[in-house]
């Protein structure tokens, strides 16, 4: 009973003092509250979205000033497996980058990425059409340069540098 009367007598003075209902109801002090002017709201998101130009902008050209070039030698096998117009599987630099060396009929050896440049499956080697196939779009890359000659890919397999040293066959590197 004396909370009501307390309440009623508190609403009477803040009357008195000139206070609306709704003030009387949310007393905000407005002198102690942050306020946000346009201005700086504007100034604040063109900052931040310029950060973030510079930022991706560096991230973008970084990448030609840092070389990755792998400098890993890798044994894949001996020539031997390798017949004329057959392939061998082999993991290149990495035990998770799959990659494919091929004897092309005229008995050149390639080898390539197995991630297709289109949505990352692994291509695989079709004899009778000498190409090597994405079974997942249905894509189709030459053997001699790995470029697209069929379905949804647009970029060539990256080429692994291969070199034959006695009777063994070495990755060595990624040509550009």
């Amino acid at each position: 009973m004396q909370q009501i009367e307390s309440a009623a007598t508190s609403k009477q003075s803040a009357a008195a003092n000139g206070m609306s209902r709704h003030q009387q109801d949310f007393p905000i002090e407005w002198e102690g509250d942050h306020y946000v002017t346009r201005r700086e709201m504007v100034k604040f998101l063109t900052l931040g979205s310029l950060l973030l130009a510079i930022a991706n902008w560096a991230m973008a050209f970084s990448r030609r000033l840092v070389r990755r070039e792998s400098k890993v030698v890798k044994l894949i096998g001996p020539i031997e497996e390798l017949e004329e117009h057959s392939h061998l599987l082999f993991r290149y630099p990495t035990p998770e980058s799959p990659c494919i060396a091929i004897r092309t009929p005229e008995g050149q050896l390639v080898a390539y990425s197995q991630v297709c440049t289109h949505l990352s499956c692994a291509v695989v080697y079709d004899k009778s059409e000498n190409q090597l196939l994405c079974p997942c779009h249905r894509g189709a890359f030459e053997v001699k340069e790995g470029t697209p000659v069929a379905g949804p890919p647009t970029r060539a397999l990256p080429r692994v540098t291969l070199e034959q040293r006695g009777d063994q066959i070495f990755a060595t590197g990624w040509e550009a």
